[in-house]
């Protein structure tokens, strides 16, 4: 009997201490976690810093995603983008041939799961105001874009996230972090719901405040994660992210 007790005591320590390793070991991959994929220095050229060419990166939603756009960066006859939505990616090409100025419309195509993408990219004469004026992208009819422009100077990193509240409202929270914006900004939208949010705010030091200024802190940046929670003034928001592209 003695023994029989002897051993479920072993047995139970040998789960305690099991548990106990692996939620160290989850805590620690999420802590360490590291984009393998992003750049980490920004991949704009000097030449198009205030130019319509060069490079745009941009976060998606509806589902969620990434967007880059290389708009004549390196060569004038080099006019792409990639896109990758749910984890799958989908390279567009463009007829557009860039001329100095701005762009009005350059329409990129691509397919999807054997069906047409479409997406119609516009941005001002010197870089700023870089938007998708509109996308068709099959099973994603409401996706909506936050574009910024990366320059030889200003990394753009690109997160995908998620919000959950005190209210029971979970959702997607994706942004984008820019030194060139002295910030970041996004889109936002209620699991179930069509209706997106822009969001935007400061960043000093790591820390991600919502809106101007640094009164209300929404989240800290540690490695390529963002994680913490706020009020927003009638509940609870609780963010986290990782860093894509």
């Amino acid at each position: 009997m003695k023994n029989t007790q002897r051993y479920a005591a072993i047995f139970l320590l040998f789960v305690v201490i099991l548990a106990s390793c692996k939620k160290k070991k989850e805590k620690d991959t999420e802590e360490t976690y590291v984009c393998t994929t992003c750049s980490q220095t920004p991949q704009g050229a000097a030449a198009n810093d205030n130019s319509s060419k060069g490079i745009y990166k941009g976060v998606v939603i509806g589902s969620s995603g990434t967007i880059k756009f290389d708009i004549a960066n390196a060569s004038s006859n080099a006019i792409t983008a990639v896109l990758v939505i749910d984890g799958v990616t989908v390279n567009l090409t463009t007829i557009y041939t860039w001329t100095a100025g701005g762009i009005s419309t350059a329409p990129f195509t691509g397919t999807l799961n054997g069906q047409p993408v479409t997406i119609n990219f516009s941005v001002g004469a010197t870089g700023s105001g870089a938007t998708v004026l509109s996308a068709t992208i099959p099973g994603h009819p409401n996706a909506v874009f936050s574009l910024v422009k990366e320059t030889s100077t200003t990394l753009a990193r690109c997160y995908e996230g998620t919000f959950t509240t005190s209210a029971n409202e979970k959702g997607t929270f994706n942004i984008i972090v820019s030194t060139l914006l002295k910030g970041w900004t996004g889109k936002s939208r209620k699991n179930g719901s069509s209706t997106t949010t822009d969001i935007s705010g400061s960043y000093v030091n790591d820390k991600l405040y919502w809106g101007s200024g640094t009164n209300t802190e929404i989240a800290t940046i540690t490695n390529d994660t963002f994680a913490g929670t706020f009020n927003d003034g009638s509940s609870n928001v609780t963010v986290k992210g990782k860093r894509t592209l």
